[in-house]
């Protein structure tokens, strides 16, 4: 049965920095591309980054240059540094491995 944990959610004033983490179980980690999803209030979940088994990243344009998806297949875990927060980042953030999410957890921006 495949796991997905995420952590390091909270709340965050305008400009600062948090790093989400989402640790799998039950599956063969490195294998797979890991993706970081978000969903704002009464809006619907939308794509945030991803990472292949190689490295090859990919982000929504909205978050270009101020966040960065990594992994560490060691650990089994995906990473994703989020700077330059805005109040539109606010949103439950949730990993996703081929048909698996994790709980989500949730990030608000505000001052």
């Amino acid at each position: 049965q495949v796991q997905l944990v995420e952590s390091g959610g909270g709340l965050v004033q305008p400009g600062g920095s948090l790093r989400l983490s989402c640790a799998a179980s039950g599956t063969i980690f490195s294998i797979y591309t890991m993706g970081w999803y978000r969903q704002p209030p009464g809006k619907q979940r939308e794509l945030v980054a991803t990472i292949t088994s190689g490295g090859i990243t990919n982000y929504a344009d909205s978050v270009v240059g101020r966040f960065t998806i990594s992994r560490d297949n060691a650990k089994n875990t995906v990473y994703l540094q989020m700077n330059s927060l805005k109040v539109e980042d606010t949103a439950v953030y949730y990993c996703k491995q081929t048909v698996y999410w994790g709980q989500g957890t949730q990030v608000t921006v505000s001052s």
